[in-house]
């Protein structure tokens, strides 16, 4: 077999195979003769008959199989006999392609980038600090209550926090709308799910009052027809109900599984829970702000072959379980977030390799528990994942990248920032301080 290549750029390669028709030739004999004990043929008995009459029949179809297998065989003896690294599937291109003459082909395709890690200690890392107030744990206490409230119908006028039930009219220039109009729909004012006009517009109706009200769309609205337009909507209101916050007494705790219902057992869970929802966030911080810096510190070029791969397993996370006929959407859409994926995968990929970096058992099992620990029956999830070894993978998957961003850490500029429980959780806050 004669082999030549040569580079198309960077990462691009051009490699050209010659295999010696006796290879191929060989082996299509030798399958057509174990044909002649298994084929049947009008005029021959079973087992009898000649391998000429097989060939006559069977030999283009053999050909073609053996050629298929060729292909694939000699391309990857090519590939290490000159030690490439490809990324992706090749496009192979016959030259010559008939029996009794040599085969020739040309592969096209992609090695994986040679790269070296950049120095990552010019990397800055900010690091969230947290410390759980009581006021924090008496806030989260007042979330439940508000999960937990129930509405009870009043006679007054709708103000805000009340739950309204409403039909609604919309028209726009004089017609009515799609989307614009419903029955026994349910509001609950100053929530932020409707359009400000819409909400104000029913505070003060009481029931079975009616209005009519003007709504402008902000002009970022999704629907084409309705950016930046002032539509009118008819308004009658069915029901108006005010909220009632339960009380935190042992009924309300024992809701949260604290069976002895005391006030502190609560409290002491809740913190608790915090802290592991507070662990969790930083780490989850953490991550996203190493990958992002090890992201933007390397410059590569990426294989195309790749980040095609990656954009089937994108669109089919994103869309795969909606319904939605994926094949139709564009790969652009997804081609982003694709090429990030397959970078990242290259980068992470050669720092485990160039500091030898292998799969610390302890911590895969330390991270199981740590999963389990909050279920019902911890072992149960535990005997799962160690019976089923893609299940596995994932967790181990996640410990080493646990271990990169420890390693990251270690060398970058790491700098503590310190926050409240609410800017944590809600990262919109603290955007919002930002630019303030």
């Amino acid at each position: 077999m004669q082999v030549s290549v040569e580079s198309t750029g960077d990462i691009g390669r051009k490699m050209n195979v010659s295999v010696p028709a006796e290879r191929i030739d060989g082996e299509v004999e030798k399958r057509l003769k174990g044909m002649c004990s298994r084929v049947r043929i009008d005029g021959f008995r079973p087992g009898k008959v000649p391998l000429s009459v097989v060939s006559q029949q069977y030999g283009d179809s053999v050909y073609q199989e053996v050629v298929g297998d060729i292909f694939q065989s000699t391309f990857y003896e090519a590939v290490d006999a000159e030690d490439l690294r490809v990324a992706g599937l090749p496009s192979i291109d016959a030259e010559v392609l008939e029996p009794g003459k040599d085969l020739e082909y040309v592969a096209t395709f992609e090695v994986y980038p040679s790269f070296e890690i950049a120095d990552v200690s010019e990397l800055e890392i900010s690091r969230a600090k947290v410390k759980i107030k009581d006021a924090d744990v008496d806030q989260m206490i007042e979330t439940l209550r508000e999960q937990q409230k129930e509405w009870t119908d009043v006679e007054r006028a709708a103000q805000e926090g009340d739950q309204v039930t409403v039909d609604f009219e919309g028209t726009l220039d004089g017609e009515v709308f799609e989307g614009g109009s419903a029955k026994d729909f349910t509001v609950e004012l100053g929530s932020g799910r409707m359009l400000k006009d819409f909400d104000e517009g029913l505070v003060g109706m009481t029931v079975d009052s009616e209005k009519t009200i003007d709504v402008t769309f902000p002009d970022d609205y999704p629907a084409e027809n309705l950016k930046g337009k002032t539509a009118q909507f008819e308004l009658k209101v069915t029901s108006v109900k005010a909220p009632s916050l339960p009380e935190v007494d042992e009924e309300f705790i024992k809701k949260f599984g604290i069976e002895d219902g005391d006030k502190e057992s609560f409290k002491a869970e809740i913190k608790s829970n915090m802290e592991r929802e507070i662990e969790q966030n930083i780490k989850a911080r953490l991550k996203q702000s190493v990958m992002d810096g090890l992201h933007d510190l390397h410059d590569i070029e990426i294989p195309e072959s790749l980040v095609a791969e990656e954009i089937k397993h994108v669109r089919n996370e994103m869309f795969g379980n909606t319904g939605t006929d994926i094949s139709t959407l564009p790969d652009e859409l997804f081609k982003e977030q694709a090429s990030r994926r397959v970078k990242l995968g290259l980068i992470v990929g050669e720092i485990i390799t160039s500091n030898g970096m292998k799969k610390d058992q302890k911590k895969v099992d330390e991270m199981l528990e740590s999963m389990a620990s909050t279920y019902e029956d911890p072992q149960a999830l535990i005997e799962y994942y160690k019976t089923n070894e893609q299940a596995m993978q994932t967790v181990e998957a996640a410990v080493m990248e646990e271990m990169i961003v420890d390693w990251v850490l270690e060398k970058a500029k790491v700098t503590d920032n310190e926050m409240s429980f609410s800017e944590l959780m809600n990262p919109e806050i603290e955007k919002e301080e930002d630019v303030a």
